[in-house]
């Protein structure tokens, strides 16, 4: 393992707890401590806390703070105190740099959470962009170790140390105390359940660790936090999208907002569709083929209990695609499928696979 490898404020805690470290995009970071399966089930039924202190903060802050952001991001922001967003970076051919989450501070302060991979190409990007507003962009990710605190028992453990956390609404975030220190605490994760993220100075968020662990909190890695998020239908950031997709064939035209007050910087580059299909059924051995060449499908399973996912994509120019999907697939498998079919966006389609047949 290189020497180069950097190392997040919480390593010599993880090391402790039983931490088995690998390289994670140049960090190194816990992939598991006891077993992936343990430590996903305590996240599932309990409560699991991640070091996710490599993700990047950046904050944009002058009078054009949220022009700036409703112009790089995909998403509608709201202005609203406390309110956040998932949101796509996209450069200018409509390709995703990255997937973000943000939220408004202040009128003029905004606070992104970026991922590490893409941190500094995020930062610059920012900057190009920053150019035709009266905004300052601040990289202010050596400041904040975080924890992902997360479970449907998490809140209830955390009122002893955060009385009122449970008032904070889904994305949003709060400026609190915990152990006599600021920290910022969105409610957010990456798991699927509910729960918080925080942030906050090293030595603090390393007592946090500690903290929980003692309060029934299993610590859990990349491994867990893997299944978890495949399991919940989320993407990983360079794996699952990069600049060479964009939102619509990520399957993520929903976080696409283009009827914005303020300039969207792609608007007219996201010209196609992505049509995602959702099998929930456990340990299904289904997959599914396209009979067609208008476009393209391939699935993936999940790494323990959970559902098979399966992507098709094909060109805007198939507007009848939905209508035409029994013709165009087949779904070959041993059990029932569950899924919902609907139309959430123009642009992104979800099809029912129910008993073999497309709905």
């Amino acid at each position: 393992m290189s020497d180069n490898l950097k190392k997040t404020p919480l390593y010599d805690a993880c090391l402790k707890a039983g931490g088995r470290m690998v390289d994670f995009h140049g960090w190194l970071l816990p992939v598991q401590y006891e077993s992936i399966i343990t430590e996903h089930k305590a996240v599932r039924n309990n409560a699991g806390v991640f070091d996710v202190s490599h993700m990047g903060q950046i904050i944009f802050k002058g009078p054009d703070a949220f022009k700036l952001l409703q112009n790089v991001a995909t998403n509608n922001f709201k202005k609203e105190i406390g309110a956040g967003a998932y949101a796509h970076i996209l450069d200018d051919n409509g390709g995703i740099i990255d997937d973000i989450i943000a939220f408004y501070l202040a009128p003029d302060e905004m606070f992104l959470v970026v991922n590490s991979a893409t941190r500094y190409k995020d930062y610059n990007w920012f900057v190009k962009k920053s150019a035709a507003y009266n905004v300052e962009v601040k990289d202010v990710s050596d400041d904040y170790a975080m924890l992902a605190l997360q479970g449907p028992k998490a809140l209830d453990i955390l009122e002893k140390l955060v009385p009122n956390i449970k008032e904070i609404a889904r994305f949003h975030i709060k400026q609190d105390k915990i152990f006599g220190k600021n920290v910022y605490i969105t409610r957010t994760g990456y798991t699927g359940e509910d729960g918080v993220e925080i942030m906050g100075d090293a030595q603090t968020i390393n007592e946090l660790f500690a903290w929980s662990i003692t309060n029934g909190f299993t610590p859990c890695g990349l491994g867990a936090r893997d299944v978890l998020r495949l399991e919940a239908g989320y993407l990983l950031s360079g794996s699952d999208m990069d600049e060479t997709r964009n939102p619509y064939e990520a399957s993520c035209g929903w976080v696409v907002k283009l009827k914005k007050e303020e300039d969207f910087t792609s608007e007219n580059a996201l010209n196609r569709r992505r049509i995602s299909i959702s099998c929930k059924k456990k340990r299904s051995n289904a997959f599914i083929s396209s009979e067609k060449s208008n476009g393209s499908l391939f699935s993936t399973r999940t790494l323990t209990i959970g559902s098979m996912t399966a992507f098709a994509e094909v060109s805007s120019r198939r507007s009848r695609f939905v209508n035409d999907s029994v013709s165009s697939l087949r779904v070959l498998h041993e059990t029932g499928l569950n899924a919902i079919a609907d139309e959430e966006q123009p642009h992104d389609s979800r099809i029912t696979i129910s008993h073999g047949r497309i709905t």
